[in-house]
């Protein structure tokens, strides 16, 4: 870790720190708490994937459906309309939307082999996007003058890490370049999230094989075909199920670094009680 102990952390003129957890429990909260300071830089993962590395995807995946229709189509053949990617911090919805979820067509699916396709995408972009944190320190620093800063990772990092592996490329360079903080959350917390997402089902990165099995499993289960699958009944069907299974990569992911309790994250109301919980976890590390 590039702050051994709770002094190296007080002392630091910069403090660094890369935030992973399961969507929901106070990444982006707390990122966008401690930018409104004006001391910290913060860098959205899945912002840098929907910009930089999917954007054009997003973009023509919306003009490919507004080219279906006649009127829409030809404004857009005479280059009379324009249609951009409006993506921000906290409206990701362009690339979820991109995402899609697989099944019936009439109710919003895609075929499954297009819905794999786009998650492979989604895959590259996140390892890239991720990688990049090392560029927006330099960029931050040495552009902005932003001495603090704060990666806001997506929430499906741990799908394309293996923490398991002291090299892993992903790990390796966040942990050289600042502080990993695992929000952990409780039973509770997975609850309230599957709960959230029985209400509003949305688009998830899940590793090929997991979501292969679970595909095959639901099709089996339901005796459906795939394009008789209710989109959103299967993302519901699928999302507790990665839930369990992401669990133990977080654990794994946390002795790269320092653990906070979600409970303990929700309280924080300023950048100092965000250091502080920071110190504490570092004293007992």
């Amino acid at each position: 870790m590039i702050y051994k102990s709770a002094s190296d952390w007080r002392a630091a003129r910069h403090k660094r720190v890369t935030l992973f957890a399961m969507s929901g429990l106070g990444k982006t909260y707390v990122s966008n708490l401690l930018r409104a300071t004006g001391d910290w830089f913060h860098y959205s993962v899945d912002y840098r994937i929907g910009t930089r590395y999917m954007g054009e995807a997003i973009v023509d995946h919306a003009k490919s459906e507004a080219m279906t229709v006649p009127y829409l189509r030809e404004l857009l053949l005479s280059d009379s309309i324009y249609i951009g990617n409006n993506i921000t911090f906290e409206n990701l919805a362009p690339l979820s939307a991109y995402l899609g979820k697989p099944g019936d067509p009439a109710k919003g699916g895609v075929p499954f082999d297009e819905y794999m396709r786009r998650q492979e995408l989604h895959r590259a972009s996140e390892i890239a996007a991720t990688l990049d944190t090392a560029h927006f320190i330099k960029r931050a620093q040495d552009l902005y003058g932003y001495g603090n800063f704060i990666c806001d990772t997506s929430g499906s990092i741990c799908e394309v890490v293996d923490p398991e592996n002291p090299e892993d490329p992903v790990l390796k360079t966040l942990s050289e370049d600042t502080l990993l903080v695992w929000i952990k959350g409780s039973n509770a917390h997975t609850e309230e999230l599957i709960r959230r997402f029985d209400r509003a089902p949305k688009p998830m990165y899940y590793q090929p094989n997991f979501l292969r099995n679970a595909w095959s499993e639901y099709l089996t289960e339901q005796d459906c075909r795939e394009d008789d699958v209710d989109p959103d009944a299967f993302v519901r069907w699928t999302y507790a199920r990665a839930l369990a299974a992401r669990q133990p990569r977080y654990q794994a992911m946390s002795n790269w670094g320092i653990t906070l309790e979600g409970n303990d994250v929700a309280k924080v109301k300023s950048a100092s009680d965000f250091e502080t919980l920071i110190e504490a976890a570092l004293e007992g590390a």
